[in-house]
């Protein structure tokens, strides 16, 4: 593989930082703070040290100290030697480490006269530590090299280190594709993030699991994806400045006809200003009744300034104005001065219908039936000061919580399903999906038995439970389903109350008794006093108590502000 290093800007420092985690998906499935500290201390120069890495980069080569002794050989802390100069000439690009399968059968042809089929053999033969052949092999490689002059002691020292190196060996031609891709990827996204990130969005548009992972991944990235629209989106997610805007070809039910159709109405109109100007131009057979409402509940005719609870009401009106104009066009129909349709009431945006918009739940459920995922918001945005009180992780962080502990992760049901256990028992299996992704919860019968009410789709709750121990750490075991709703109630035992006392006055105490005395409950109460210089906490009386609620804690918080309120367990 030929690569010009200046042209990809090897020692660019923003690819350095992110070489390793490649594109977003994973080409290079490296630990992506463990690699970076790799390359840091081995500090490559060249598409050979990136192969390399990549192969070493394993459980194998990792437990056995390999990169530590590569990483010492690259900065001189360890000689570099060779057994033999023929030795020199195959290993010198890994400075002496056997690291490549390939290596193994180079020497194995170079010193000892094997054919490439039978140096093939000896790598299969090494892998699979076979004693009976592995002998053989042996004898028959020192009998080689000794015939070419290489002395029967150095023979055996290297092929015990063949041997020895064998059980690590990867694939050379595929580590240095890998190497190659995951460098270009990571340059192209340090460098050029928002087209990046563009491309990435555009290749896996009618995969919704992959459009969620990228978008969330934009949003740390600092990239602010724009919702579709159709005075302004393409086909595929395009760039605009800095920002990345929604392709239509990624709302369901809007076929690429029909987006085509739509384009070229554009080319020929200009900037639309109504639902009617784009039937006028459209064709009306494949720009249907079901692509104008998938259109508007994901959001594209919102630059028309109307409410999508509107437009959805007059489509039908709109169809039959298009219609009659087209029809009119085809036999060249027109008024007096050649305009066609202008005779007739055109459905105009000062027409629409005076009605209310849709429910913030509604308008987010026709996202996520339209495009598979909420975009102008989520439910759980409902439920923020919960979810930073109670629970302990999201769907991103849950691989890195101990499996021996449990852990409280809130999020939305979706697709649940009912089993049966061995003895016929019923139990269920669901999905829960957050803002980041989604994970398996696992409800056996006891705990089905007591919450199966609250398992229906798109109910918010607070799950309890243990990741299952075990490679898939995307799976729950619950103990505990509560409704996000009722968790104040459910789990907390204690109410912290910060007071910044800087700002509250000598009324602000006997205030704030007042409303924990019209909230009287189980819970108890700390005060935590803030000044610049000290915080200090302290339990008031015994008897003030309270019961958690979202109206206790907004009350309080208008006085002591936003956040002021936690629970605790």
């Amino acid at each position: 593989i030929e690569i010009n290093l200046e042209t990809l800007a090897l020692n660019d420092t923003k690819t350095y930082e992110l070489f390793g985690t490649g594109n977003t998906d994973g080409v290079f499935q490296f630990e992506s703070e463990g690699m970076r500290d790799i390359l840091r201390r081995f500090k490559p120069e060249k598409l050979d040290d990136l192969t390399a890495l990549n192969a070493l980069y394993r459980p194998g080569p990792i437990r056995s100290g390999m990169i530590d002794d590569f990483i010492k050989r690259k900065s001189g802390k360890v000689a570099v030697r060779y057994e033999h100069p023929a030795v020199e000439e195959i290993l010198e690009s890994t400075l002496g480490v056997i690291v490549y399968q390939e290596q193994v059968m180079q020497l194995a042809s170079k010193l000892a006269g094997f054919s490439l089929g039978e140096a093939d053999m000896l790598r299969r033969a090494m892998g699979k530590k076979n004693a009976t052949v592995m002998k053989a092999q042996r004898e028959k490689f020192i009998s080689g090299s000794v015939s070419n002059d290489v002395p029967s002691k150095k023979a055996a020292t290297i092929f015990e280190l063949m041997e020895h190196f064998a059980g690590y060996g990867f694939n050379r031609s595929h580590s240095a594709a890998y190497a190659l891709l995951a460098y270009q990827t990571a340059y192209l996204k340090a460098n050029f993030p928002v087209y990046f990130m563009a491309a990435l969005l555009t290749s896996e548009q009618q995969n919704t699991d992959k459009v969620v992972q990228y978008l969330n991944a934009c949003r740390e990235m600092k990239i602010e994806v724009l919702p579709p629209d159709i005075n302004e989106s393409e086909l595929s997610f395009t760039v605009i400045g800095d920002r990345i805007r929604f392709g239509l070809a990624a709302v369901k039910n809007v076929g690429e006809s029909a987006i085509e159709s739509i384009l070229l109405a554009r080319k020929r109109t200009g900037r639309l200003r109504s639902p009617a100007d784009l039937c006028e131009y459209v064709d009306l057979r494949l720009v249907n009744k079901r692509v104008f409402e998938s259109l508007i509940k994901a959001g594209a005719f919102d630059s028309f300034g109307a409410k999508r609870s509107q437009l959805v009401a007059t489509i039908d009106r709109v169809l039959d104005y298009g219609q009659q104009v087209q029809k009119e066009k085809e036999i060249g129909q027109g008024n007096l001065f050649g305009d066609y349709g202008e005779g007739r009431r055109s459905p105009s945006l000062e027409k629409l219908p005076d009605i209310a918009e849709w429910d913030s739940s509604d308008v987010l459920a026709f996202e996520k039936a339209t495009l598979g995922f909420y975009l102008s918001g989520h439910p759980l945005d409902n439920y923020k000061k919960e979810i930073l009180q109670y629970s302990t992780c999201d769907t991103r962080t849950l691989s890195g919580m101990e499996t021996a502990k449990e852990v409280l992760i809130a999020g939305i049901i979706v697709s649940v399903r009912s089993l049966r256990t061995r003895k016929g028992d019923a139990m269920a299996v669901f999905r829960l999906e957050d803002q980041y992704g989604d994970i398996e919860v696992v409800v056996f019968p006891d705990l089905y038995a007591r919450s199966f009410g609250l398992l229906a789709n798109e109910v918010s709750v607070m799950v309890t439970g243990k990741p299952e121990v075990g490679e898939d750490v995307g799976k729950v075991l619950a103990r505990k389903i509560i409704l996000l709703d009722e968790v104040h109630h459910s789990e907390a035992e204690t109410m912290i109350l910060r007071i910044p006392m800087d700002s509250m006055s000598e009324n602000t105490i006997p205030y704030l008794l007042e409303i924990l005395e019209k909230h009287r409950g189980d819970c108890s109460v700390i005060f935590e006093l803030c000044r610049k210089d000290y915080v200090a906490n302290f339990q008031p009386h015994k008897l003030i108590k309270v019961e958690p609620s979202p109206e206790l804690a907004t009350s309080l918080e208008t006085i002591c502000g936003e956040g002021a309120v936690r629970f605790s367990k």
